[in-house]
């Protein structure tokens, strides 16, 4: 076991000890509840050492990401690759994006690759005009995706 221990200045009153709020006005203030008006607080973790990633015996298939989605049975490509693969340290094969259930905008939402195409409905991703075609997305998404990587 590994104890990490020190003490830290009181987020919730920055320091001071005291406390100032909504409620608190014209010079009150109450004593800070977190830290007992000392402005300090003790952190203190305990936790395992790491030694190593520790392999799951219950998971055959990974995916990179769960955009919401319940996964499960054998009668349904959620995309991913196999988790023996992953724990040897392979990478995500190219299409392995859950492209039966979501869309190339879902998938990839607030990062680099989210497409940014105008014909995008806004609002929910499942309630884009084009979501009943998302397959044509994906392959504007893997075309601009191979002349990026050209």
């Amino acid at each position: 076991m590994i104890k990490i221990e020190f003490d830290e200045k009181c987020t919730t009153c920055k320091g001071t000890g005291i406390y100032v709020g909504m409620a608190e006005r014209d010079g009150y203030g109450v004593v800070c509840n977190r830290c007992n008006g000392t402005g300090m607080v003790h952190f203190i973790h305990m936790g395992e050492e790491f030694s190593g990633r520790i392999k799951r015996e219950d998971v055959k298939r990974i995916v990179k990401k769960n955009p919401g989605i319940a996964l499960g049975g054998d009668d349904l490509d959620f995309g991913g690759m196999n988790y023996d693969k992953w724990f040897e340290g392979c990478n995500f094969p190219k299409k392995s994006e859950m492209r039966n259930f979501v869309c190339p905008a879902w998938w990839y939402a607030n990062g680099n690759l989210m497409p940014k195409w105008d014909e995008c409905g806004r609002g929910r991703f499942s309630e884009c005009n084009n979501f009943k075609t998302k397959e044509k997305c994906w392959e504007r998404f893997d075309k601009e995706q191979d002349n990026k990587n050209v």
